[in-house]
């Protein structure tokens, strides 16, 4: 095959590769950015899942979408395939430093190509998904780097030539390698380091940061949490097994404290058959069992100590949760009694029905501030500009 014709078939593939990688942009998009969006058309399984693995971490490096990097890469590509003709043009002679693109193409390629192992490695190993768009501009870089090559020998050598000819460009244009490697260099340090490209990214590392607490840095014990006469209102429906709820009550807990004129006030909505009929399946098995054990500790002022206990402690039995009532300092005969009263069961009912039937509430946390829902968890720097926005006030 003839260069020209070798050159061809590389630019059919680059199209093809910055086709797909604009796709999977789109998915990429949709699945971290539109929460009732249906699935695409290659999430097919819990394995085979396009949308999954783009939801995670790995979706990205230094704060860009895997499907950006090989958008650029597909680009620059082409351009090696077109830069003979472009050094023709008078104000690109400077061009002239891609003495041997063919050879970049092969180097090019087969780093492409052994990122793509990588990254496969980490699907089948690590998320435990695959991404078929994916595989197959894996096997597009595969191409892209075998095809400049002839044979073997000149594969291998196309490496030589490529560092060579780097080497060469450098001496030949230092000022602006340098300006260059320091816009490189800034731009990928503030993506990686602030990921405002990639904010899912970024929230799901600032929520980290409370999942790995233990327990709630930020604890108030008592009935109210907040001001008693509080100007911004939160009523919080939640579920103590809901591990995004445990995460909310953290933050809810810290703007208590730091905002002088907030009040949160909690309903108990358990995703538990136990004593919510209605869902559909049992999601939070003994969150029934945990509502009423802090309804209980109402009755003896300490409803939010007991509340923050609950979603560190998680218990389903009264072995498990007796060290937390004598933590608290409880009078546990009262408790117990408490507990499983009619009083307790109605409440409990209540406060189900009311999310259930007249809100339509279906997943947790949701809350309602001064009226205006908003469902599902942020991260505290965004807790606290939607707070301030309705009127919330620091200490």
């Amino acid at each position: 095959m003839n260069i020209d014709k070798k050159k061809l078939v590389i630019q059919i593939l680059t199209v093809l590769g910055f086709a797909l990688t604009v796709k999977l942009a789109m998915i990429y998009y949709v699945a971290n950015y539109e929460k009732y969006a249906l699935a695409s058309f290659c999430s097919i399984n819990d394995f085979i899942d396009c949308d999954g693995a783009a939801r995670t971490t790995v979706a990205q490096v230094l704060g860009i979408p895997l499907a950006y990097w090989g958008m650029i890469f597909y680009i620059f590509v082409f351009f090696l395939t077109i830069v003979d003709k472009l050094k023709n043009i008078r104000f690109l002679k400077f061009l002239e430093v891609f003495k041997n693109p063919m050879s970049y193409i092969t180097f090019l390629g087969t780093i492409a190509f052994i990122i793509s192992m990588v990254l496969a490695g980490m699907s089948l190993y690590g998320i435990k998904k695959i991404c078929i768009l994916c595989l197959i501009t894996y096997f597009i870089d595969f191409l892209i780097a075998l095809i400049p090559a002839n044979n073997i020998k000149e594969y291998f050598n196309n490496f030589k030539i490529t560092i060579l000819d780097f080497i060469d460009g450098v001496k030949k244009y230092p000022k602006t390698f340098v300006i260059l490697l320091i816009f490189t260099i800034s731009f990928l340090s503030y993506s990686g380091i602030t990921n405002n490209f990639v904010p899912h990214v970024k929230k799901s590392q600032e929520l980290k940061k409370y999942i790995r607490m233990k327990e709630n840095p930020y604890k108030i014990n008592g009935n109210t949490l907040g001001a008693e006469n509080a100007d911004v209102v939160i009523e919080l429906y939640s579920d103590f097994v809901c591990p995004l709820c445990y995460i909310h009550n953290i933050m809810l807990h810290r703007a208590a404290k730091e905002y002088k004129n907030i009040k949160i006030i909690h309903h108990n909505i358990p995703f538990d058959k136990a004593c919510n009929p209605d869902i559909s399946f049992n999601m939070h098995p003994g969150a029934c069992y945990m509502a009423k054990a802090a309804l209980a500790a109402e009755k003896q002022g300490n409803y939010w100590g007991m509340s923050s206990l609950l979603y560190e402690n998680k218990p389903t039995d009264d072995e498990h949760l007796l060290p937390l009532i004598e933590k608290l300092g409880l009078d546990k005969d009262k408790f117990f009694a408490d507990m499983n009263s009619d009083e307790i069961q109605k409440e409990l009912k209540a406060s189900i029905d009311k999310g259930t039937y007249e809100l339509n509430i279906d997943s947790t946390p949701t809350m309602y501030v001064n009226g205006e829902q908003k469902v599902g968890i942020m991260q505290y720097d965004e807790l606290k500009e939607f707070l301030e926005a309705r009127g919330a006030k620091r200490k």
